[in-house]
């Protein structure tokens, strides 16, 4: 899952960020309201969900919310909000913000509230997701192929998941960088490559039989 936070309060962004992305989120951080605002504008499509902080230099958080709806964007929205702004909820919430949540809170709580407005009575995850010979369970984050266990990191249970949701499409680089990573990795990195390397010993598909590599574009995970 990819994040767009944005949070004025540097410090407070950077433990979100580095908290999030040890549960195995890509997060981007934004400290101005305007570059949010022009960047979200263009990229909505590129994020999962969005936490938003409504006292920001240039644009405030009701106003990048309200221009989000009006072009149309259905991402989640998550405002952040300090105790003396909680007057605004309603108008957060007739705006098209999904949730809020107030400061202080607790890190587990927020992430809580990440999970619940990301799922989508219309688009819902499958409680498991199989391909072929591989189970994939996201509640328990354990993969098996054939019946066994394979052990996996978080950033290769998220990559097999994002093949897994994707069975027989051909996924590129640049997809899996935007997804899967910041938007502080370079296209030109072989992150990518040595994950899926790593991805295939773990599965045992050394001969690419499961996870195909299409030369010049990308890879695709066979069904």
């Amino acid at each position: 899952m990819r994040i767009a936070l944005v949070e004025d309060e540097e410090k407070l962004a950077d433990v979100l960020s580095n908290g999030l992305e040890q549960k195995g989120y890509a997060v981007d951080v934004f400290h101005h309201g305007d570059k949010a605002l022009k960047h979200m504008s263009v990229n909505h499509a590129d994020y999962d969900v969005m936490l938003l902080d409504l006292m920001l230099p240039g644009a405030d958080g009701l106003t990048i919310c309200k221009s989000l709806r009006d072009v149309g964007s259905t991402i989640p929205i998550l405002i952040l909000t300090a105790r003396d702004e909680i007057d605004t909820k309603v108008d957060l919430l007739m705006t098209g913000a999904d949730d809020y949540i107030v400061k202080p809170f607790s890190f587990n709580e927020l992430v809580a509230r990440i999970a619940a407005i990301s799922r989508r009575p219309t688009h819902m995850s499958p409680t498991k997701l199989v391909v072929g010979g591989i189970v994939l369970d996201p509640k328990t984050r354990t993969v098996k192929k054939d019946g066994k266990e394979v052990p996996l990191t978080l950033k290769e249970f998220v990559m097999l998941e994002y093949f897994m949701k994707r069975p027989n499409e051909v996924v590129n680089r640049e997809d899996l960088l935007t997804h899967l990573w910041d938007f502080n990795f370079s296209s030109f990195s072989n992150v990518v490559d040595v994950h899926v390397k790593n991805l295939r010993k773990k599965l045992g598909d050394d001969n690419q039989d499961i996870l195909e590599t299409i030369r010049g574009v990308g890879y695709r995970l066979k069904a």
